[in-house]
């Protein structure tokens, strides 16, 4: 898939308010600092679309943006340890709850790890709580330019056999670098090939 049109819609806190749920919506969501401003920017071909920040929690609402007139990529707060009160963490939980468990044409959500870490317990959760709730998604390990291929590859491998416990069919999983521009075709042909199979 090219990007040829990518547009910012519309942010809020309530998923009523979101766009008409007529297109494909796709989620990109992870951990505070997980580089996911940065991996939008990359994928849309756009320095600026997200805004990318050097404080965790930049992203405090649900973030619409419009790609080729077709889909919607929906940008969503990070979890875990940005420095914000705990009233607004708790306000983020239950907007990120209700997109998931309302959303009718959410179509999947790409959740990202870190891919320098060892497998983090708010990561686990995370996956497996969407995974209860019947959410399609997909794994994205980022960074992969800050370290060697070898250790990435051995840090995918643990999260996945981390996961694997409670799993039976583990879902599909993505290694990109926002500076490198590692995944991007791998991300977008995906997208391409799911946003097939519903027209």
């Amino acid at each position: 898939m090219k990007i040829n049109s990518s547009e910012f819609i519309i942010s809020n806190s309530d998923y009523t308010k979101c766009p008409k749920p007529d297109l494909p919506e796709f989620v990109f969501i992870g951990r505070s600092n997980v580089g996911k401003s940065s991996l939008i920017n990359m994928l849309t071909d756009r320095n600026k679309l997200a805004k990318i920040s050097s404080r965790p929690g930049k992203t405090q609402l649900i973030n619409h943006f419009l790609i080729n007139n077709n889909w919607y990529l929906v940008d969503l707060p990070g979890y875990g340890w940005a420095k914000v009160s705990k009233t607004e963490k708790a306000k983020w939980e239950v907007m990120i709850k209700d997109y998931f468990e309302n959303r009718e044409n959410l179509t999947l959500a790409f959740v990202l790890i870190d891919s320098r870490l060892e497998p983090q317990k708010i990561d686990i959760e995370f996956v497996n709580w969407l995974g209860t709730n019947g959410v399609p998604i997909a794994l994205i390990f980022t960074k992969a330019d800050k370290q060697s291929k070898n250790k990435t590859d051995s840090s995918v491998v643990k999260f996945r056999k981390t996961l694997a416990t409670t799993w039976d069919q583990l879902p599909p999983h993505f290694i990109t670098s926002s500076a490198n521009h590692i995944g991007k075709d791998e991300v977008l042909n995906y997208i391409e090939d799911i946003i097939t199979t519903i027209e």
